[in-house]
């Protein structure tokens, strides 16, 4: 009987140690669970800063340009451009990209510039709008 007994008191506390086990693993589980949840939540929370990148130019940057430039004269109007084509330097990229940190939002805007042989401004293409006397050289 006395066996028994000890028998009967050693399954309980095994019986004990295995729940306590298994109410730990689910409480780091639950808990787990609520810290991520509430650090999600304060996602919202945290600034995100607007990010730009690139030449930021405007209109009336643009508007200053004239055919038959020199590539110095583009340089101190525009500044340098973003890139250079490797396979042709005779044609620069000004590119100006914003990217909204609080929302999705992207803004790309691009100005494609070709000279000729004679490093002279020749044509312009992009998202601005050709300036009404960029055909009108800065000679005449």
């Amino acid at each position: 009987m006395r066996y028994d007994a000890a028998l009967r008191h050693l399954m309980k506390r095994i019986m004990a140690a295995v729940l306590s086990k298994q109410l730990a693993k689910q409480l780091s589980v639950i808990a787990l669970m609520v810290g991520v949840l509430s650090v999600s939540a304060c996602s919202s929370w945290i600034y995100r800063i607007d990010v730009p990148q690139g030449n930021f130019l405007e209109q009336k940057d643009i508007d200053k340009l004239r055919i038959a430039m020199t590539k110095e004269q583009v340089l101190f109007v525009l500044g340098n451009p973003v890139a250079e084509n490797s396979f042709d330097p005779n044609v620069w990229h000004y590119i100006y990209q914003l990217k909204n940190g609080r929302s999705n939002d992207h803004i790309e805007k691009k100005l494609i510039l070709t000279f000729d042989k004679e490093q002279r401004l020749a044509s312009m293409s992009g998202d601005f709008a050709v300036p009404a006397n960029f055909n009108t050289p800065l000679d005449q």
